[in-house]
């Protein structure tokens, strides 16, 4: 596989940090960003050749200044992971967990990913990959911004495909990623029902991006569950979501 330019907003654990390592491994020249400066410098200092950071807080008002630092740092772009994500349980619809899911899986996403989709029409190709969630096939009572901010995700991806076929951009490939469980710091070590270990998902993420698939559910087995989901009558599904 030839050398790439990467970029991955959400890199300081989990699923961002264990795509970095392996993307670093296999000699691609890695952007990674965050909102822990030292968790960053902890991953640039085991790959300096490879690895070059940037930290921010997707939140904030200025990521697409950080990501054109990130970019310069990298010296382009080929591929662009958003990785970034935010969720937690609110029963009473605590307004922090709702801004805070909102303003990072909505807000965040859509500005970086539009500017990467526009930076990628002009280049002629590239790859946008955004780690959405299962969650995102129906609603949920415990965490009801973080299953339909993911929901956004999915719905905006599948429209940049949609846009960049009608707009011939036959180089520029999307990537929605939809996992289950994964045993990430987000599932509080629970040991849930089909929890993946960390390394395997990035593995498969990474494997679904090389073979450039439109959409792809980690591990393979939440492939039934993302199809049958939708499905499920509501009279069943409001009992139980």
């Amino acid at each position: 596989m030839a050398a790439k330019k990467i970029i991955i907003i959400g890199a300081t654990s989990g699923i961002g940090a264990a795509m970095a390592t392996l993307y670093a491994q296999q000699n691609h020249v890695v952007g990674i960003s965050g909102r822990r400066n030292e968790r960053l410098l902890q991953l640039q200092q085991q790959y300096p050749a490879q690895i070059h950071i940037e930290c921010f807080d997707v939140m904030g008002n200025y990521n697409n200044d950080h990501l054109k630092a990130l970019i310069a740092k990298t010296g382009g772009m080929d591929l662009l992971i958003y990785n970034a994500g935010y969720g937690e349980i609110s029963k009473t619809l605590d307004p922090v967990i709702e801004k805070e899911t909102t303003l990072t899986n909505v807000n965040g996403f859509i500005e970086i990913v539009a500017f990467a989709f526009n930076y990628f029409t002009n280049q002629g190709y590239g790859q946008i990959a955004a780690t959405s969630s299962i969650a995102s096939k129906r609603g949920n009572s415990m965490a009801p911004a973080y299953s339909a901010s993911k929901a956004f995700m999915s719905t905006y991806m599948e429209g940049l495909y949609m846009k960049a076929k009608k707009t011939a951009l036959s180089q520029l490939y999307i990537t929605d990623v939809q996992p289950g469980f994964v045993a990430t710091k987000m599932a509080k070590g629970t040991g849930r029902f089909w929890e993946a270990p960390v390394e395997k998902a990035a593995v498969q993420i990474m494997a679904a991006i090389e073979k450039k698939k439109i959409r792809v559910y980690i591990t393979k087995r939440w492939w039934l569950f993302g199809k049958l989901m939708p499905l499920l009558p509501n009279f069943i599904y409001h009992r139980i979501g």
